[in-house]
């Protein structure tokens, strides 16, 4: 008898038009769909003019547990199991890491469609930098955790992407200013892809007076990384060490500012460093 396998697909986080070649394949062959919510992979596949010929089948945060021996059983049997979540990648704060761990420890056969994912959406049209990023899931529901995990992220130098609640943006944002000062910048991204899609870009102060008044649809928030600020001190100490074993003091300015990220200008701390040798 021949393994199956589990498919991991990414699903269009508004556009139908968003799922890939792969996607539709997938959807139309595979022996069981389990996904987040029945209805939604239904109107997908209706909307991509897909007839589903396998089983579907729920797989949500509260029956994962539960529903991933079976699964695991299926694929084994030889079945194709295609999981989806609502929209964007499964497992990105959504189900799935649980079927998937029980698959590697079974020694079944993992692939993955790739496409849409609102992290990456989000930070492509944010302005912000992306060479180095972190997702932080979901913001805490409530305010002292929310404003905890908050001050993680006051000296965090990568850009974070996080998702909130419509209900709570604004909250979150007011607190974002206690914490992190008005004037970190972040970008607002609502309904990703949709008809009623929104970038808003700004301090973290426009932006909680933009939401005070309520937001819709779905969130997805970038906020820019800290700039970190080098200790003037300690790099003169670090330079002076150089001078000490030989180095000319200009290159040794320029290797330690290259060595620390948020360093005061060349001129700067060359300055500083005469002052303290002279």
């Amino acid at each position: 008898m021949s393994v199956g396998r589990l498919l991991i697909a990414a699903t269009p986080l508004g556009q139908p038009s968003d799922a890939s070649a792969r996607l539709v394949r997938a959807l139309g062959s595979a022996d069981v769909v389990a996904a987040e919510d029945t209805r939604r992979v239904r109107t997908l596949a209706a909307a991509l003019e897909v007839k589903l010929i396998g089983k579907v089948v729920s797989l949500f945060d509260q029956n994962e547990a539960t529903r991933v021996p079976r699964l695991v059983d299926e694929i084994r049997g030889g079945a194709t199991v295609l999981m989806v979540s609502d929209a964007g990648m499964p497992l990105i704060s959504d189900p799935g890491y649980r079927l998937v761990t029980a698959c590697i420890d079974a020694g079944l056969p993992i692939s993955c469609l790739p496409g849409p994912s609102a992290v990456t959406t989000a930070l492509a049209v944010s302005g912000l930098s992306a060479d180095k990023f972190c997702f932080e899931g979901f913001a805490p529901r409530k305010q002292a955790a929310r404003k905890t995990w908050l001050k993680t992220l006051a000296t965090e130098p990568r850009t974070a992407v996080f998702f909130e609640s419509p209900r709570r943006l604004a909250e979150t944002l007011v607190d974002a200013v206690d914490v992190l000062g008005p004037d970190r910048r972040a970008v607002v991204c609502r309904e990703l892809t949709k008809t009623h899609e929104e970038v808003v870009r700004g301090p973290l102060a426009e932006l909680a007076h933009w939401a005070a008044d309520g937001v819709l649809g779905e969130i997805t928030v970038v906020l820019a990384g800290a700039v970190v600020q080098a200790d003037l001190d300690a790099l003169v100490v670090e330079v002076n060490k150089l001078v000490d074993d030989g180095v000319r003091v200009k290159d040794a300015c320029a290797e330690v500012i290259a060595a620390n990220p948020g360093s005061p200008s060349r001129r700067e701390l060359y300055d500083a460093v005469l002052r303290s040798r002279s």
